[in-house]
């Protein structure tokens, strides 16, 4: 178990992989920030969850498309050891149709969102010589789906953001690494691998032959973050069945 007076904030935690996360860390011994977005009804459902199992959390509220809300969640989460950046904002279209307004709108949650997160976070990390940082990405950085050219960019970007840093604060004690699901069942997903046909095709397209489970993604979370994780830094870790190499 971790030690008890840990925290962690785990970005997007409301719903589907981040909820997992979120679940995980709790279990694992740390005090969870559950962060949503706009449905605080499912951060609530998420929140007692975890207290159901004996965990502790709380819950922050913020759009991380708008950069003041951004700098305030940096404010009122206070010192944190992990943070993992999750959120991320996707939208399906084709590229030579993308507004500009859409495009901002992916980058800045996907990315200077996750920037400013760690701006604020690293400071108290420094100081204790301890932390942990995850950047949840996509296969997509390998395999870009044809119409989220802004999406599987901003995840690209945030991969190279976390290289970057993993070399700038390792003698800090503190790594830093990414979680890059392939085709996990959410409900962002649902709607899509509803059509048969599309669903055939995606499958066909995963080596092991059957979609994740945010449950896959969680348990890697939870590795990079404890003391077992400790010599792991800089590293893209694909979650995805074998897609990013097919």
């Amino acid at each position: 178990m971790q030690n008890k007076k840990k925290r962690a904030l785990v970005t997007g935690s409301s719903r589907g992989i981040g909820r997992a996360i979120a679940i995980s860390l709790a279990m694992d011994g740390y005090e969870v920030l559950v962060h949503c977005a706009g449905n605080r009804t499912k951060a609530e459902e998420t929140r007692k969850t975890i207290e159901e199992m004996g965990g502790s959390s709380s819950i922050l509220q913020a759009d991380l498309c708008e950069m003041e809300s951004v700098k305030q969640l940096a404010k009122e989460m206070g010192d944190v050891d992990v943070l993992v950046l999750n959120a991320s904002l996707q939208i399906r279209k084709a590229w030579a149709e993308i507004p500009l307004e859409e495009c901002y709108a992916q980058l800045n949650c996907n990315f200077v969102a996750s920037m400013l997160l760690i701006q604020a976070a690293v400071p108290h990390m420094k100081e204790q010589k301890w932390g942990r940082i995850v950047t949840i990405g996509s296969v997509q950085e390998a395999k870009p789906h044809p119409d989220m050219l802004v999406y599987a960019a901003s995840k690209a970007a945030q991969t190279n953001m976390m290289h970057s840093l993993s070399l700038q604060l390792a003698a800090d004690g503190i790594t830093v690494n990414n979680v890059a699901p392939g085709v996990i069942y959410t409900d962002r997903n649902m709607e899509a691998l509803s059509d048969e046909e599309y669903a055939k095709q995606v499958t066909a397209s995963i080596p092991v032959g059957f979609y994740g489970t945010p449950e896959d993604c969680a348990g890697m979370v939870s590795l990079l973050c404890s003391e077992q994780g400790r010599y792991i830094t800089g590293q893209s870790i694909y979650v995805d069945g074998g897609k990013s190499v097919q």
